[in-house]
């Protein structure tokens, strides 16, 4: 009986080596389709996934999109891109139309910053650089300060925000931000998404100090830094940590001067921000004429009448102008002798 089970094994065996090796002198067959067959295979493997682009359509979904992201229904930029000061380079390969080019010949790669007039303009060295006279602005402008829809968020400048000095006449000249209470090395916060415009030393002023262009149409600056941790074109989101906190410039103590400007002109931070339950008063941000009556004020003819014991240059640093300014306007020179009661304009 065990016999016979090993022969049919054995045969079983035998069978499958001769089916095998038969199976074997056939060669596989495998059937084209008539597509195939009338495609001629490229040399280049990597031109097999060749299409057409067509940039126009590309360019016109991008700018659909860069009008969602700047809130467009919020905030009227109205002027479409044209030709600008700067040099530009075009570029379709990019999510960009064009890139700004500035001084430095820093390339700024970001579509929001290109896409209309106001954004195109760019200087690292000046920070109101948009020649907007307020005395000609008539119309209301909503701003949409962040949107999550979006992905866009805000942030408070610091972790805490105590007030020291507030935005207003101070001194004989006009203070265009908020002054925030901090220890030196405490970090300061990008309040919006954007890019940074400025990085400087003001020896006699904001000591160093960073200027942000925000897509929601504005800018804010950090000044009296210990340090500045971030590069002119650097693209921040809010929260990012700009600088750390300090005592240089002009400065009597350790805080952060904190502006919010529009066009280039000052608008009181505490109208959007508030300070004291560290938030901000709304996500919309209404700017009308009445938000520069300051500038328009500031910009108005200031007449000092003389005192016992003042000079040029105790009455040029009283106002915050230059002595050249004074003997400009009133005619006289530096070697002028002053009268106790001599009336001179200021501005």
């Amino acid at each position: 009986m065990r016999l016979k089970s090993i022969v049919r094994v054995l045969i079983f065996m035998l069978s499958i080596g001769s089916f095998s090796s038969y199976a074997q002198t056939f060669p596989k067959i495998i059937k084209k389709s008539k597509q195939d067959q009338s495609i001629t295979p490229p040399s280049n493997p990597l031109q097999r996934d060749i299409r057409l682009f067509d940039s126009q359509k590309y360019l016109y979904d991008i700018t659909r999109q860069t009008d969602s992201l700047l809130y467009k229904d919020y905030v009227d930029l109205r002027k479409r891109l044209s030709i600008v000061e700067e040099d530009t380079l075009s570029l379709i390969w990019a999510p960009t139309n064009q890139l700004a080019q500035v001084s430095e010949k820093i390339l700024i790669d970001s579509i929001w910053v290109t896409a209309f007039e106001y954004y195109a303009s760019w200087d690292s060295q000046k920070i109101n650089i948009y020649n907007f006279n307020p005395k000609d602005f008539k119309d209301t402008v909503y701003v949409k300060l962040y949107d999550t829809f979006f992905g866009t968020d805000y942030k408070m400048p610091l972790d805490e925000t105590r007030i020291t000095s507030e935005f207003g006449f101070r001194r004989y000249r006009w203070h265009h931000g908020t002054d925030l209470k901090l220890t030196v090395g405490t970090p300061i916060y990008a309040t919006f998404d954007g890019i940074v415009r400025i990085r400087s030393y003001d020896r006699t002023g904001y000591g160093y100090y960073v200027v942000v262009r925000h897509k929601n149409g504005l800018e804010t600056l950090y000044g009296h830094m210990s340090k500045i941790l971030v590069d002119v074109g650097q693209e921040v989101i809010a929260g990012d940590v700009l600088g750390l906190g300090g005592n240089t410039g002009r400065s009597t103590g350790p805080h952060l001067h904190f502006e919010v400007r529009y066009q280039g002109l000052s608008i009181n931070p505490t109208q959007i921000f508030d300070f004291n339950l560290g938030r901000l008063r709304s996500d919309v941000y209404m700017i009308t004429a009445s938000s520069f009556d300051h500038v328009v004020q500031t910009q108005q003819s200031v007449v000092h009448r003389v005192r016992s014991g003042e000079t040029l240059s105790s009455i040029a640093r009283r106002y915050g102008v230059r002595v050249s300014t004074i003997t400009r306007l009133n005619n006289i020179s530096v070697n002028s002798t002053l009268r106790v009661g001599q009336q001179l304009r200021i501005r």
